[in-house]
This record gives C-alpha cells, structure tokens and sequence, in this order.
C-alpha cells in the first residue's frame, strides 16, 4: 500500500496542523486495521462475538483506515464541551428546555447519565457542534477497533498513540454511577446490570450488549442484555426473571419511557427503585435538538449570566438552530437549501433531511413541528481507496463524554445524508490526533 501513497508523501506536509490533518486525510489512503488484530479483540473472553459474523451481517461497521484530525481541533471540541457543560449548571437554562419536556424529564435523579456523545463537523472556522445524543453508542467497539491501528506507512506510524484507553474507565463510570444515585455511605456494591433495548437481538449495536456484559462479568458484575418487556416491579424491586436489577444501562430511543411495554421500568425509575442511565432527564437537558437555538444565541446565554467567553466560544461553534413552526414554514421552504432538518428528539439521522433534497410532501410534514431547522455545515471528507478506486467519504467526530469529560474519540465515514453504515469502505474509523508542534518544529 505504501506505493500508493508514495507520490503524495513525497510532498512536504503543511506547517498549519489543521491543513496537515486535511492533506493527510486527502492524501493518505493506507489500510490502517490489523483485521487479525480486531478479531483478537472482539472474540477475548467467553461471549459470542464473532468477527466473522460481524463481517457477513454488518460489513459496514468497520472503516479500513483511519482520520486524521489536528491536535488543536481535539483541544477546540473539548472547550465547546466544556463550555456547554458549564451552561447546563444554570437555572435558567434548566428550566427553559424543561418547560418543553416531557413530564418525566422533571424528575431529576442523581446519575449523571453515561455515554453522552456529542458530535461535531469541521467546517471551515473550526469544529462545529452539530448534536448531543444521550445514550450514544460505539464507545466500546471504538475501544476495541483502537487497539486493532496499526502504523500502515512511516507517517501513520508516528501518530500511532502509545496506549489504547483503558475500558476499566467506562466500568469505573457504571460504578460512579451506582455511587451518585446510592449515596457514598451505601455500602453494597454494585451487583448487577440489565443491558436493555426494544428485541435487542435486532439491534445494529447488538454485538457491542454483548461486549458490555462480557466487560462487566469480568469485573465482577453479574450483567444480562434484555428486552424492556422481560422486566418486572414489584413496588420495590425491579427484576428479571426472578434475579434484582440494580442498574439498567438504557439503549432504548424511547427517551420518555412513554410506550406501554416500558411501564415497568418507567415506575421503577420514577420510584427511584433502580438506577437508570442515561436516563430521560439527560436526554431532555442535553439531547432536544431544540436546545441548539438556545445554546447558540449569544443574546440569550447573556440574559442568563453565560460570561462572554463561553458566549463566543459557543455562537461561533454551534450552527444557526431554529424550531420549524407552521407560521414560518414557507420561509423555511424558500430558503430550504440553506438548512438541515432534523426532529427534535430524532437519533441515528433518522427522518433527517438536507433541504436540497426535500420533496414538497416532505416537507409539508416536517412543517406540522417537532422539527429543528440548523444552518448547513458541510462535514469534512476524507479520500479512501475502496476496491482500488478512490473515493471521498463524509466525516463526523463523535466525542464520549461522562461528566464533561471525554473518554474517546471516534470518526465515522459515510456517502448520503447521514451516517448510515451502509456504504462499502464507511462505518466506525479511529481517530489520529495530528501534533501541532513536533519534537524538531514540524508540526507532526
């Protein structure tokens, strides 16, 4: 592979680490995944994943190479983090996105809420927070495809991270959890973890339940993956099968537990008889798309005490967000090519559209509300070889976050729309932060 790349690192990299990142993700197009190595990986342990099935049933999951993001751009996205984190904590803006919630959001449990993924595209002023999603998935199939990187050229090789992030952090985050909700004086530890999804089975991310309840036996905790309606409550306890569930890690995308086949989980939550995480509060305070147009109104988080740092920081990465309303519609339609079209509690880019490619029928529903119109931000493309032919892929980058702080960073590649894990080449890709500064003045 490298003598494919050789005519392009024949030139010299950019100084500007965000113009190296973008020439190495147009110019490097090596395969940068041990596929032996992510076999190894997937198939530790005494669970039933398998890499071979994976390949037959979800061929798309796994991206062959990686993307290369700059070091100041990693930097930048964690201050965005942080500066919405710090915005979170006001009141004001609690009870603003509370008072169009769900009901149930206005219950406030002490979890914090695990795997919050905030997702960023990088136009061209810097990253730009595109969603937060509440109950985003990958972190441990990222974990795991980090491990699989090998340095597939010279220049990969130097930006290879020395060490692959420890998954005792996200068991250790599940126990903070427990602890939060318990109280530091509870002495019982955390016993066991329901995995819970709608048929989880079906699911995509089927085989990452799977990953996690093997993580978690291995570390002591009696874990299952469950369907919502194998649970039970007893006005005290919530149970499968007979056996106490102490915490449930919700994959569910029903984020108000409204379904009828939830209301045993939703009266156990509501009861404080089980921890839930993520649960619908997180969803509510994090995840509404509505929130954007709050987040990114520099007028408002003035009202409300943001100091002018954050208040920058935050217009200048969040794109024009706006509720669809009926009265507005034909004005959303005139300049539809300007917006993206998202519902409010969507997930995964379903039901989401570019405005360019709206139909009238289209959008004749998506003018009825529950949708957020957010200014277009092109995402970043990074050019792979796929079948010896060269094509260029859209590119998201996923922050995990527990309680501000990042866990990981994963990229995922896609043609379309949206993310689809459809498109042959596409999926999940490890990120590769570009140094801004090497040991002899470059900048990698």
């Amino acid at each position: 592979m490298d003598e494919l790349l050789a005519p392009a690192l024949a030139e010299p990299l950019p100084v500007d680490c965000g113009a190296a990142a973008e020439w190495l993700n147009r110019g490097c197009a090596c395969i940068s995944v041990d596929r032996q190595s992510l076999k190894l990986a997937l198939e530790e342990g005494q669970g039933s994943v398998s890499h071979a099935d994976l390949l037959s049933t979800r061929p798309h999951l796994f991206s062959d190479s990686v993307v290369f993001v700059s070091e100041a751009h990693v930097l930048r996205m964690q201050q965005i983090i942080a500066a919405l984190e710090r915005v979170l904590l006001l009141p004001e803006y609690r009870e603003r996105v509370l008072s169009y919630a769900p009901p149930i959001a206005r219950h406030a449990p002490a979890a914090a809420g695990v795997f919050l993924g905030y997702d960023f595209h990088l136009g061209p002023v810097g990253p730009q927070l595109i969603e937060v999603n509440s109950n985003a998935g990958g972190a441990l199939l990222n974990s795991r495809l980090l491990r699989a990187q090998r340095g597939c050229c010279a220049a990969v090789a130097r930006m290879m991270p020395d060490q692959t992030p420890s998954e005792s952090l996200f068991v250790a985050m599940f126990r903070e959890e427990w602890r939060l909700a318990r109280g530091a004086s509870c002495e019982r530890p955390l016993r066991r973890i329901a995995i819970v999804d709608r048929r989880p089975q079906e699911q995509y991310l089927a085989p990452e339940f799977e990953l996690f309840r093997q993580l978690f036996e291995a570390h002591g905790i009696a874990a299952l993956v469950a369907d919502p309606e194998e649970l039970s409550f007893d006005g005290v306890r919530l149970s499968i099968g007979g056996k106490v569930v102490d915490l449930v890690y919700n994959r569910l995308t029903d984020f108000a537990l409204a379904e009828p086949q939830h209301a045993a989980l939703r009266a156990a939550y509501m009861a404080d008889a089980v921890v839930l995480t993520p649960h619908p509060q997180m969803h509510a305070l994090y995840a509404d798309k509505r929130n954007l147009a709050g987040l990114g109104d520099a007028r408002w988080l003035a009202e409300i005490g943001v100091d002018e740092g954050d208040r920058q920081l935050l217009a200048a990465s969040i794109p024009r967000t706006e509720e669809v309303l009926p009265a507005g519609a034909e004005r959303f339609w005139r300049s539809r090519k300007e917006w993206f079209f998202k519902p409010a509690g969507g997930f995964g880019g379903k039901a989401a559209y570019r405005g360019d490619k709206l139909t009238r029928r289209v959008f004749a529903e998506i003018a009825h509300g529950g949708y957020i119109a957010q200014a277009l931000v092109a995402p970043s493309q990074r050019r792979l070889l796929v079948d010896g032919i060269e094509h260029d892929f859209k590119l998201d980058l996923r922050n995990y976050v527990y309680r501000g702080a990042v866990q990981l960073l994963s990229a995922r590649l896609y043609r379309g729309q949206t993310t689809n894990f459809r498109t042959p080449g596409g999926g999940f890709a490890a990120v590769l932060p570009v140094p801004c500064q090497g040991p002899s003045g470059e900048c990698w």
